[in-house]
This record gives structure tokens, C-alpha cells and sequence, in this order.
């Protein structure tokens, strides 16, 4: 298959998947149409092993297709096939070493088998490469914060975040954690 074909199937895929999305999203109350006033169900759901198999053609026949290689990590993300995913996104690594947002995911999947230092590792990596890379600080907060109880890395990855993103999504969040471990961290005294 030639690169451009798979790139066509890949953005085909995609555009259908946001263009059903937005389709479904045309409602005037909760189970209603705007145009036909019948009561509606759930949208269909997609089809991942579909995708996934779709993906993993795509793939196999063009290994250093990078977007596909991410789409499929993605795929796998999606649907909490770990490993899967880890691999994925390691082929994706292979072609594009320098990319924060495929680092991060891998680092999430890491996160969510327990293995917080790799984890941490992947979070920090994506950080120096692009260091207003928002997510990976994050991710690397909530690592810190709820799964290594380890409250000062935790506000000192926050405190980072909301330097790259005072606005942005996640900071109220972030802003509200930050106040509640400062307020349940013993006040300690200055020596006279």
C-alpha cells in the first residue's frame, strides 16, 4: 500500500468517527432529535476490535507509519489493553523518539499497571523534550499525589503545571489540590 493510501484510510476513519460524533451531538433535549421529535437510543457503538484490526493492517504493511502506529497505542488506550498499548506506542517511539504526547500516554498505561517509577520516567522525559507540555506534569502530580502518597513532589510538579497552564484545563483542579495538601501539612514553627 502506498503512504498516501493509508494516510487517506486513517483520516477517513478519523473524519467519520468525529463527523458521527457531531451528528449525535444535533439535540434538543436529552433522547430527542431537533428535526423529528423521536425519542432516540444510545449512539451505536464503534467497533474497536474493527478499528484496532483496520489499524494493525495499516501497520503491518507500512511500519514507519507513525500517525497509524499512534492511532493504534490510542486504540488500545482506549480500551484498557495495556501492553497493547505500551507496544504500539513503542513502535510509534521507534519513528518519532521526541514525542511528549506518546511518551505521556505510555506513561499513563505504565501508571495504570502499578509501575509508577516507569511511569514517572516517561512523564519526565516528555517534559524536557517540550517543557510546556502541560500533560505530563500533570500526570506527573497525580503519580506523585495519589499513588506514591509523596505530597511535596506532588505540589512541586502542580506548582510547575500552573506556571505552563494557569488557565488551561485541569488547573482549577490542580489549584484546589494544592490548597487542600498545604491545608492538611503540619504548619511547622520558626525557631526564636
Amino acid at each position: 500500500m502506498k503512504k498516501e493510501t493509508i494516510l487517506f484510510v486513517v483520516v477517513a476513519l478519523v473524519a467519520g468517527f468525529v463527523i458521527g460524533l457531531l451528528a449525535g451531538e444535533k439535540k434538543s433535549g436529552p433522547g430527542v432529535t431537533a428535526t423529528s421529535g423521536v425519542p432516540t437510543g444510545p449512539p451505536p457503538m464503534v467497533n474497536l476490535q474493527q478499528k484496532i484490526g483496520e489499524l494493525k493492517n495499516i501497520v503491518a504493511a507500512d511500519p514507519s507509519n507513525f500517525l497509524a502506529c499512534v492511532a493504534l497505542g490510542n486504540e488500545y488506550f482506549d480500551s484498557n489493553q495495556l501492553m497493547d498499548a505500551i507496544q504500539a506506542y513503542d513502535k510509534a517511539l521507534e519513528i518519532q523518539p521526541n514525542s511528549p504526547d506518546v511518551l505521556t500516554d505510555k506513561g499513563v498505561m505504565f501508571k495504570r499497571l502499578g509501575w509508577f517509577d516507569r511511569a514517572i520516567e516517561n512523564f519526565t522525559k516528555a517534559n524536557e523534550i517540550d517543557p510546556s507540555h502541560a500533560t505530563s506534569i500533570y500526570n506527573l502530580g497525580i503519580v506523585y499525589r495519589y499513588d506514591l502518597q509523596d505530597f511535596a513532589k506532588a505540589q512541586e510538579a502542580w506548582t510547575r503545571f500552573l506556571e505552563i497552564s494557569p488557565t488551561g484545563p485541569g488547573s482549577d483542579r490542580v489549584r484546589q489540590e494544592l490548597e487542600a495538601m498545604r491545608a492538611q501539612s503540619p504548619v511547622q514553627k520558626q525557631p526564636k
